[in-house]
């Protein structure tokens, strides 16, 4: 059964992230499933730390992204909206300039005012670089204010 209220289709969602964070760090969502999204970072200068590893704030913008990409697409957008609320991340493998990294989301729980995603990073061995948790708050849209 698809968790899905929007099916997330990756051309459209990196096409449509590409002029923000997610466009500048060059995550691309390359998968989704039945109950799983995934997305991709390349471990370039713009996601190094000084030594040339990826950074772990990279790897939690990346998990972060995903999540709340992924929280959006089960969510009616017309009456709410996700904001993240909490996450945590453990870094397990450093991850060379040159590489890419692999991100997986899945749900713990998807409730009405609150989803609680799993993230799981890997390399190109599928080895796993970091884990994350993350919580994101489901809130309803607030009306916008008309000029007179």
């Amino acid at each position: 059964m698809s968790i899905w209220r929007i099916t997330p289709d990756p051309d459209v969602l990196t096409q449509r992230a590409a002029g923000s964070m997610l466009g500048f760090l060059g995550i691309t969502f390359i998968e989704a499933g039945a109950d799983f999204l995934r997305a991709t970072l390349p471990v370039d200068e713009r996601t190094v730390q000084p030594f040339g590893l990826l950074h772990g704030g990279a790897s939690v913008a990346l998990a972060e992204s995903l999540g709340s990409v992924a929280s959006t697409c089960c969510i009616d957008t017309e009456r709410y909206m996700c904001v993240g609320q909490e996450i945590n991340a453990n870094h397990l493998r450093g991850v060379p300039a040159g590489s890419t990294v692999t991100a997986t989301a899945r749900p713990f729980h998807l409730g009405a005012r609150s989803h609680v995603w799993h993230i799981e990073i890997r390399d190109e061995r599928e080895r796993l670089v970091c884990v994350s948790r993350l919580t994101m708050a489901i809130v309803e849209r607030r009306r916008q204010a008309t000029s007179s």
